[in-house]
């Protein structure tokens, strides 16, 4: 068994629990409260310019020329594209760039970039591989759930075709195939990687959370 199939495995219950969470669930049926969406989108922007700056640490850390090129570039796609995209995507929902700048993370946001960024300073490119995998093979597998749940297009079909779409899929490959290049280079990294993975994939768990139920500091 692929060692990305072992930790998918352990963090069996954390996925069946985000399969299972409201936001998910009223997500696919276009239910889902506008304002619990836009607080996604806001927290979601915030995050990426962490996730960028993680790809960006791993690629320092890269034993290989080809893994080194493909970590730095995520980074610099994230920064020059994806954040572009985002822009877009907040607009739709009436949220400007000014707007998106000025947000103030939430709690579990800070504390799963936090991770996130303490794990790449910190960590070995093992435990980096693992501590991203969540956020990328998650999505597909819940996105693809949500497909799965809808009847029919509505608003929030564009979120869905996303993180469906291939451009999506081959950087999840890509990331599992990291993964597993990881387990079998550095055997003795596993726990490591366990344990990096399941604390990614219960902060995922609660980004939905974070969102449904609009978390701030209650300041």
């Amino acid at each position: 068994m692929a060692f990305s199939d072992k930790l998918l495995e352990a963090g069996a219950d954390v996925w069946a629990a985000q399969k299972d969470h409201p936001f998910v669930c009223e997500l696919a049926a276009g239910t889902l409260d506008e304002d619990a969406f836009q607080h996604w989108v806001k927290q979601d922007y915030r995050y990426l310019l962490d996730y960028a700056r993680v790809f960006s640490i791993a690629g320092t850390k890269a034993r290989d020329e080809a893994t080194m090129t493909h970590l730095l570039g995520v980074a610099h796609e994230v920064l020059d594209h994806g954040m572009d995209l985002h822009r877009e995507f907040a607009a739709d929902y009436g949220i400007s760039p000014e707007e998106l700048e000025a947000v103030e993370k939430a709690p579990t946001c800070h504390a799963y970039t936090n991770f996130l960024v303490r794990t790449a300073y910190e960590g070995s490119i093992a435990e980096i591989a693992a501590a991203l995998y969540p956020c990328m093979q998650g999505y597909l597998d819940v996105a693809e759930h949500m497909a799965d749940l809808t009847k029919e297009d509505h608003r929030y079909t564009p979120f869905i075709e996303l993180y469906t779409g291939e451009e999506f899929r081959e950087a999840t490959a890509w990331c599992r195939t990291f993964v597993d290049d990881c387990g079998e280079r550095y055997p003795g990294e596993h726990d490591a990687m366990r344990e990096a993975f399941l604390t990614s994939a219960k902060l995922e768990y609660r980004f939905w959370e974070m969102a449904y139920t609009r978390e701030d500091w209650g300041l």
